[in-house]
């Protein structure tokens, strides 16, 4: 059984974005058909928007994506139908070894395939419906369906950032900071409250965003003309033992590397085009471990969606219909959105 004999999606094409109407597909073996539920949208999507891409044209943008199974696949349990999902977007070659271990975003032969992910490169979720590979669906009944798309790339590149300086911070004493508290540092804030004892500090240089911090958590949230002296009295003077940054701008990085204890960590999420120059001695503090995390595991998206399930995760979305895509594009480009806008492609959408 089919659902849409064709479906609104929003493509990435030879002239930017589009709303279009595509052909609906029907599941192969090993695959479902999601009516879906909600897709984030992400600075991420402006890049592949507005830059020139390597990846074949056109394909449907939205690698956040919830979603509730309608069809199954031959060879697909059937018992999934009805079930509401997110789906795990990072695309491997599903052979080596760290594929084969639901570590996807680091696929040895990264520099070689066809696509980033699901809505980077391949058919994504900011359509009416998405056929996808059934292995790459985690359960997520009982969350908001916008709170639950958020969860896998925001919450999950946020996840996994923390995830891997968690070592830094398992002293009383431990400082964080977070430079950039937009859609992935609002999470990586309430993140780092939830799986630490560390003091959070939110950097933003919008008022609003400072306030989400504060929302989400933070010890305490300044301006980055705040941050230097903030960080400096709050840590005693020692630094901040991980300082993770959203943006990734120069002067971010730059500010990063002001505030980092001696052997502490700098943690670069953001694209922003900023860039350190590595020497000893140097911006760098000594024993610095600078970490270039992309997006997250498959096992890290599980536990992530049951800690929000545990109710230990706030966030902020605002959703707009499907038909609105190409003006949140431009509402993000303008720094107009806080935290995370969502589209949600219902039947009343506009």
């Amino acid at each position: 059984m089919t659902g849409l004999a064709t479906l609104r999606a929003v493509r990435r094409t030879s002239t930017g974005a589009e709303l279009v109407e595509i052909p609906a597909r029907t599941p192969g073996p090993g695959q479902v058909r999601l009516d879906v539920l909600a897709a984030g949208v992400c600075h991420s999507d402006l890049h592949v928007v507005d830059a020139p891409v390597a990846w074949e044209l056109p394909f449907t943008l939205g690698h956040e994506v919830c979603g509730r199974v309608a069809e199954a696949g031959a060879g697909v349990d059937p018992g999934l139908r009805g079930q509401q999902v997110v789906v795990y977007a990072p695309y491997g070659c599903g052979d080596c070894a760290r594929c084969r271990s639901g570590a996807a975003n680091y696929c040895d032969h990264r520099r070689t395939l066809p696509a980033a992910g699901i809505g980077l490169g391949i058919d994504g979720g900011m359509a009416d419906e998405l056929v996808v590979d059934a292995w790459r669906l985690v359960p997520a009944e009982g969350l908001d369906p916008a709170f639950a798309a958020a969860l896998t790339d925001a919450g999950l590149t946020s996840f996994h950032a923390v995830s891997g300086s968690l070592d830094r911070l398992d002293h009383p004493d431990a400082v964080a900071v977070v430079i950039g508290v937009g859609g992935l540092g609002h999470l990586a804030v309430g993140i780092l409250r939830q799986l630490t004892e560390a003091r959070v500090i939110g950097v933003d240089s919008r008022a609003e965003a400072v306030a989400l911090a504060r929302e989400c958590g933070a010890t305490a949230a300044v301006s980055p003309d705040e941050a230097v002296d903030v960080v400096a009295r709050v840590s005693e003077g020692r630094g901040a033992d991980v300082v993770i940054d959203c943006v990734g701008a120069q002067a971010t990085e730059e500010l990063a590397a002001s505030v980092l204890r001696p052997a502490g960590d700098l943690v670069i999420v953001g694209s922003g085009g900023g860039a350190l120059t590595l020497a000893k001695p140097g911006l760098l503090p000594s024993g610095a471990r600078v970490r270039l995390p992309f997006w997250g595991t498959r096992p890290e998206l599980v536990e992530l969606v049951d800690l929000a399930r545990a109710g230990g995760l706030h966030t902020r979305t605002t959703e707009f219909g499907l038909g609105e895509a190409l003006s949140v594009f431009d509402d993000l480009r303008r720094g107009r959105i806080t935290g995370r806008a969502v589209l949600v492609p219902s039947p009343t959408s506009t």
